[in-house]
């Protein structure tokens, strides 16, 4: 399992609009082979800055799977005109995690 990290550096003033964009842009992305779950944060801090993680069975079910289909572009298409700058991304394998 996989973890894609994501800081997205929403446009301020756009917040509200960018969320009910990416409640739309999610049912792509929750559709594509290799999906297995993700979570949007906003932060507290700093109110245009989100943190979307994504679980995903391997690398490359993101990397190739996703970010080659043509599901990608409609996802671009609806949520990379509200970013500035563009999202850092990064991906993760699980180290070491405790239960509640």
């Amino acid at each position: 399992m996989i973890t894609e990290h994501a800081l997205l550096p929403v446009i301020s003033g756009q917040e509200e609009d960018f969320e009910a964009a990416f409640d739309r842009a999610r049912l792509i992305i929750a559709s594509m082979p290799g999906f297995a779950s993700l979570s949007l944060s906003r932060s507290i801090e700093t109110p245009n800055t989100y943190l979307l993680l994504v679980q995903w069975d391997s690398l490359e079910d993101h990397t190739v799977g996703f970010r080659g289909s043509p599901q990608y572009q409609q996802w671009r298409e609806i949520l990379h005109k509200f970013y500035e700058p563009f999202p850092s991304v990064e991906h993760y394998e699980l180290v070491d995690s405790a239960p509640r």
